[in-house]
This record gives C-alpha cells, sequence and structure tokens, in this order.
C-alpha cells in the first residue's frame, strides 16, 4: 500500500499518551485520511527560533510519523503574518480593500516554501502519495517538481477561490497560478470555486480545457473539481448526545432559565461577519421589543492572529460593539450579547449547539463552514433547532433546508431570527432531517476517502509519462524586483 505524505502549514502532533495537541479545524479533518494509509504528517512546529534546524524533527506516533520544522522571526512574519494572512486570505475573501502586499513579504512565502518543499523531498519515497493543505502552500508542488519529484500530489484549498478579476489583482496571481498547475488534482470546496479557477487558468494561463474538469497547463495536466469538506459526524452527535453531563453546559442552560439562545461561534475574522451579525441581533431587539428578556444571544469567538494588524482593530470594534448593544439594550436581570472569548473543546460546544434554538452562521464569504454543519448534527432529533447560515458559505449548497440569508442586509438577518424562533416544531423537522441526513452520508471521512481515490486513480489512469527533471525553479519568471526593494501597498 502507498504512503500517505500530508503538508499542512501546522502540524498537530500528539503527546505520548495519545492526545491530540489541536493546530485548527484542519488536524480533525485530515487526521481520518490516516485511518486507511500509514503516513507522514510534515509541517511548521508552530515554533519560532532564531536559528531554526534545515533539518526537521521527526516524532514517531503509531502508523503516523510526524515531521516538523521551525521557522524564523522572519520567516513567520513574510510568510505567515505578512503574505499568506495579509495578502492571500483578504483577495480569497473578496476583502480587496484590506489586502496589503509587500515584495518582502512574498519573497519571504516563496523562501519558505521552497524550504519546506528541501526538507519535505529528502523523506519522500518514490510510491508515496502526497496530499497538501490550503494557501499556505500554494507554490509547494512546484518545488517539489523542480527537485525532480514525480510523485502524485493533491492539493486542497481549504477557504473560498476568488472570480478571476480578484485573484488577479494580486500582484503574484500570475506566478501562483503557473505554480497551481503542478499539482495532479487540485480540490476545492464548491463548483462555483472550480468554476472561478477553471476561468483564471483558461484567462491568464491558457490552459486547454481536457474534459472531465482536466485541464492542460504548460505541458501538463492537472484536475480541479469539488471536493466538500465534511465533519466527524459520528463523533460531534455523541459528543452532544453526552453533552448535559458537562459543568458549563450544565451552568449555562440553568442560567439560561426560559430563555431562548442565539449562538454564533467563530474565529475572530472579518470573513466571519461578527460585527454585523450583532448590528442584527440588535436590530432584531429593535423591532420585536417583546423579546428582550426572553432571548439571549452568546456568542464565542476566540483571538486569532493577533499579530496581525487588521485582527487587532478587529477585536476593538467587535468589543466597542458588544458594550454599546448591551449598555442600550440590557437591563440587570438580563444581558443581550455574552460575548466570550475563549475556545472550548468539543463537548462543550455541541452541548451549546444543542441547547440552541438558533445557530447563527452568518460569514460575508466562507469556503465551507463547518460550524453550521456542527450545529446540524448536535440537534435534538426529537427537537431540532433552525440554523440561519449565509447564502456566502460553501456549505449553503449542501444545506439549502436552512434560513439562507444575505449577512450585508441586517435587517433581513433579524427577520430570519424571528422566523426562526417562531417556527413551529413541525417545520423545524422537515428542515432539519435532510440536512442531516446528507451530512451523515457527506463526512469527513467521506470527503478523504474521495480525494485520495481520485488522486490515486489520476496517477494510475491519466498521468503522461513523466517530464525529465528540470532545475530548480526552471519554469519560474522573474515576477518581482529584489526584495531589497520593500514597496508595501494596497492590492486592490
Amino acid at each position: 500500500m502507498a504512503r500517505l505524505v500530508i503538508v499542512s502549514n501546522r502540524v498537530a502532533v500528539p503527546e505520548e499518551g495519545g492526545k491530540a495537541v489541536a493546530a485548527g479545524g484542519l488536524a480533525v479533518a485530515v487526521k481520518e485520511a490516516f485511518t486507511a494509509y500509514e503516513g507522514l504528517w510534515f509541517g511548521w512546529s508552530g515554533t519560532i527560533t532564531d536559528e531554526p534546524s534545515e533539518e526537521p524533527t521527526l516524532i514517531d506516533r503509531g502508523r503516523v510519523q510526524y515531521a516538523v520544522v521551525d521557522l524564523s522571526p522572519q520567516d513567520h512574519l513574510e510568510y505567515y503574518a505578512g503574505f499568506a494572512n495579509r495578502a492571500l486570505w483578504p483577495i480569497m475573501h473578496y476583502r480587496l480593500g484590506l489586502g496589503a502586499f509587500s515584495r518582502s513579504d512574498y519573497a519571504g512565502y516563496s523562501r519558505v516554501n521552497r524550504t519546506f518543499a528541501r526538507a519535505l523531498a529528502k523523506l519522500v519515497e518514490p510510491d508515496d502519495i502526497i496530499w497538501v493543505h490550503d494557501y499556505h502552500l500554494l507554490p509547494l508542488a512546484a518545488e517539489l517538481r523542480g527537485l525532480g519529484l514525480d510523485n502524485p500530489i493533491g492539493y486542497f484549498h481549504h477557504i473560498p477561490w476568488p472570480a478571476a478579476d480578484v485573484f488577479n489583482s494580486l500582484p503574484a496571481s500570475g506566478e501562483l497560478l503557473r505554480a497551481i498547475a503542478d499539482y495532479d488534482l487540485i480540490g476545492l470546496q464548491t463548483e462555483a470555486d472550480v468554476q472561478n479557477l477553471q476561468r483564471n487558468l483558461a484567462d491568464t494561463q491558457r490552459a486547454i480545457p481536457l474534459g472531465g474538469g482536466s485541464l492542460m497547463v504548460d505541458g501538463r495536466r492537472t484536475r480541479i473539481r469539488a471536493f466538500p469538506i465534511g465533519i466527524d459526524v459520528a463523533g460531534f452527535k455523541e459528543a452532544a448526545e453526552k453533552a448535559s453531563a458537562n459543568k458549563v453546559v450544565r451552568e449555562t442552560i440553568a442560567g439560561l432559565r426560559t430563555r431562548k439562545l442565539l449562538i454564533g461561534v467563530d474565529r475572530l475574522d472579518y470573513s466571519k461577519g461578527v460585527p454585523e451579525r450583532m448590528e442584527a441581533v440588535e436590530s432584531f431587539f429593535a423591532s420585536n421589543p417583546d423579546q428582550r428578556g426572553n432571548v439571549t444571544y452568546i456568542q464565542i469567538t476566540p483571538k486569532s492572529r493577533s499579530e496581525v494588524p487588521e485582527y487587532e482593530q478587529l477585536a476593538r470594534d467587535v468589543n466597542e460593539k458588544v458594550g454599546e448593544i448591551n449598555g442600550s439594550l440590557g437591563d440587570p436581570a438580563w444581558t443581550p450579547i455574552q460575548y466570550i472569548t475563549k475556545a472550548y473543546p468539543r463537548p462543550v460546544l455541541a452541548g451549546l449547539y444543542r441547547a440552541a434554538r438558533v445557530g447563527l452562521v452568518t460569514p460575508m464569504r466562507d469556503g465551507m463552514n463547518l460550524v453550521a454543519k456542527e450545529y446540524v448534527v448536535a440537534q435534538s432529533e426529537d427537537d431540532p433547532g433552525v440554523l440561519v447560515l449565509s447564502k456566502f458559505a460553501g456549505a449553503a449548497r449542501q444545506l439549502p433546508e436552512a434560513l439562507l440569508i444575505n449577512p450585508y442586509d441586517r435587517f433581513e438577518v433579524a427577520e430570519a431570527i424571528r422566523a426562526a424562533l417562531y417556527m413551529p416544531k413541525a417545520e423545524r423537522l422537515a428542515r432539519w432531517k435532510p440536512m442531516v441526513e446528507r451530512m451523515t452520508r457527506e463526512d469527513v471521512d467521506w470527503w478523504a476517502r474521495n480525494f485520495l481515490a481520485e488522486l490515486e486513480n489520476f496517477r494510475t489512469v491519466e498521468r503522461e509519462p513523466p517530464p525529465p527533471p528540470r532545475p530548480p525553479n526552471s519554469r519560474r519568471r522573474p515576477l518581482l524586483p529584489p526584495a531589497a526593494l520593500r514597496v508595501t501597498g494596497r492590492c486592490a
């Protein structure tokens, strides 16, 4: 059996006793792939040090070997906080006004991908299948090909892929599009994302369509397909059913008394629409004064990327908005919004989802949004709650029975909250059942199995004879002046 090599920005290395150290939602998703494969998981250790070793640290944990590398402060600043999260992330989420492009950041992004490729190439065996994850590592396949690797390499993009005009506003877009074509299989969340990338490659790289989602780009065949990511349905459902024994869940439910609960759970990010959602909740209470004191909104928003200036400002804006709403609408016996900035483990979240009559998932733009799926799966089959979901989340394609809303229209969101609270049980059941059945069929195991089966099939059936190895970076054309000429400006 072929060995699976997974590459991601962060790696969740389990502790000696087997307990995993969380490193984002990706860890939950990709661990399912290792149930059918022995493998290697490669990526950043999460450690920043002045003198990182060129050789990865190897850690054996049963069927999986973990290979992690450290980053220098400059690498972290340019590769991660800089280009990945101040240029790529906002552009991918259609936030051109927030995109800040720096030539030195892009140079750092390219340098770290090159460093990762050199370290990984020493560990890869000829029969390995390589699966790369997310926007931090767009150029990795091109770097590996430049080192002579001809293994099947797949890539999964966890966030949206924007329309060509949006992506092309990024000064490095041409080089990144040439690099992404070195993947054999590119997975995206939705058919809309697939169409955006295909058009982008056709318009700017003269990609030739071959049918079935395959394209020929610069003499290499690649395939682009939608693989909507799922969740661990069985595990999350079990956690929700057992959550009543959890102290936090018990005390929260007791504190609600007879009040109905609205819940939102999001990482602090401008793509999630947290301030806009709070304005919608404020509008709901303003137009439904009889619900004041009878409904409580809990927003759980762990902080993230605090080293990025835009996120620091967002944290201040959200805190001010919470204070403004609670100050104007609340009273000594009732606080409209309970705003929590610490992360909770899965059992607590599952129990809070189950207790909530309404789940508010209203991102301005999202690749998928697994919170929406978790909320649906956590519900009681006898008395489910209602999901209010942004039509700009990838999950909307799989959950059309939710109340789909435009997150930019706070009055529409407020009306959806009212409709959800007053929705009769028969309609709630009619909406919930097809969603939970679909999520059960299309869970995280289904996602990983389908992607890897496609990648293996592409290797054995569709790949052209391998081209001769080329010198590293030979396909790259000079796109940017030397990093020493630092120029920082807006992408838009």
